[in-house]
């Protein structure tokens, strides 16, 4: 009987042994950085690897980059628990949210400003002068996967079928020189590009409302204590600590740091793309 009960009690032992053992690995385990594809993998892969290096030393255990080809497959990543956190646009970290229940961990801060505006412009001379104005003109969009874009131009007062035409042409270099040349009546440009633009014969006709930029994503499963680290280890990079400002210029040159954000500062934007998730 004493046999018996001793094995028992040795076999608690190890059992508990086992699953302290396995509870800590599981803490220390590697967490998978994902993100949005803006530029091809061997150079998101550069402007990533600083920021998962820093993270890996704030948090005491690995940080790793899975980087996915397209917007839709890291909304997928994040939304199915494949990636620990990723680096999404505001409209795909709603995605994330609705599709995996993923969590807002930290937004980008660029040049001091935590926020933006999209811009619709149309040429210093030109005989537009209300959004009104647009309805059977021709109107350049970046890119086709942008939605905030046109949500933004429906959000101001027209609608896509108002134009006589419309192309997605890319980089908003692209769209200003676009504009600026006449091959097209308008287009849609970020506010400091512009605010660039004005000096170079280009006017700005409406604006968004501020909008929340570039975020960093948790998928669902990341329990409270996870995130609360990784909110504090995104917002202790210093811009004025130059190590740090090498870290958060790697990720994009514009960025000076990370702000605190939540998920109802993205309701703006979930107004905005209404009419397209119908």
């Amino acid at each position: 009987m004493k046999t018996t009960k001793l094995i028992g009690l040795l076999f608690i032992a190890i059992t508990l042994a086992f699953t302290t053992t396995n509870s800590v690995a599981k803490e220390k385990s590697e967490l998978l950085f994902g993100s949005v594809a803006m530029d091809i993998p061997a150079v998101m892969h550069k402007r990533l690897k600083p920021l998962t290096q820093y993270l890996s030393k704030a948090l005491g255990r690995p940080v790793s980059l899975k980087l996915s080809p397209n917007m839709g497959a890291a909304i997928k990543e994040v939304a199915d628990k494949n990636v620990t956190l990723a680096y999404l646009t505001p409209v795909a970290y709603l995605k994330a949210h609705k599709k995996g229940n993923a969590k807002i961990v930290v937004k980008t801060v660029t040049k001091g400003k935590a926020s933006f505006q999209l811009m619709i412009v149309v040429k210093k001379d030109s005989p537009i002068k209300t959004v009104a104005d647009l309805k059977g003109k021709t109107f350049a969009f970046g890119d086709k996967r942008a939605l905030l874009q046109r949500a933004t131009v429906v959000g101001a007062g027209i609608k896509m079928e108002d134009f006589s035409e419309y192309k997605f042409i890319g980089h908003y270099d692209n769209i200003a020189r676009a504009v600026n040349n006449g091959d097209f009546d308008a287009g849609i440009l970020k506010d400091t590009k512009a605010f660039k633009w004005e000096e170079k014969g280009l006017r700005i006709l409406a604006a968004s409302p501020d909008l929340p930029p570039y975020n960093i994503t948790a998928n669902g499963d990341v329990s409270d204590e996870l995130l609360a680290q990784l909110k504090k280890a995104f917002l202790a990079l210093d811009p004025k600590n130059p190590e740090h400002l090498k870290v958060i210029k790697a990720v994009a040159k514009k960025y000076t740091g990370f702000a605190a954000t939540n998920d109802a500062e993205y309701d703006v934007v979930r107004e905005l793309i209404k009419p397209f998730n119908k």
